[in-house]
C-alpha cells in the first residue's frame, strides 16, 4: 500500500489539529472560569465569617461577662481554656 501526499490531506490534517487545539484551549479556559468561581465564593465565605466576628465583638463591647469558677474551666468566655483571677490595686 502507497501512500501519498496530496494537498487536500495536508489541509484536512492541519484543520483536525488547529480544531483539537481550539476545543482544549476552550476546555482550559472553562476549568479557569470554574476554579475563579470557586474561589470567589471561598473568598465571600470568608469574608461573610470575618464581618460576622466584627459585628459580634461591636456588639459585645464594654459588655462584661462573670464566670463563676465551676465554669472557668470551660472555655467559655476565651479560647485559651483557661481563667484566672486577677487582683487590682487601687492607684494614690
Amino acid at each position: 500500500m502507497v501512500a501519498e501526499a496530496s494537498i487536500t490531506g495536508l489541509f484536512k490534517t492541519l484543520l483536525i489539529i488547529i480544531g483539537a487545539m481550539v476545543v482544549l484551549r476552550f476546555i482550559g479556559q472553562l476549568m479557569i472560569a470554574k476554579r475563579n468561581l470557586e474561589e470567589e465564593r471561598e473568598q465571600i465565605k470568608k469574608q461573610k465569617r470575618e464581618d460576622e466576628r466584627v459585628r459580634d465583638t461591636l456588639r459585645s463591647m464594654g459588655k462584661t461577662k462573670i464566670l463563676s469558677k465551676n465554669n472557668s474551666n470551660k472555655s467559655t468566655a476565651f479560647n485559651h481554656g483557661s481563667v484566672e483571677d486577677v487582683d487590682f490595686e487601687e492607684l494614690d
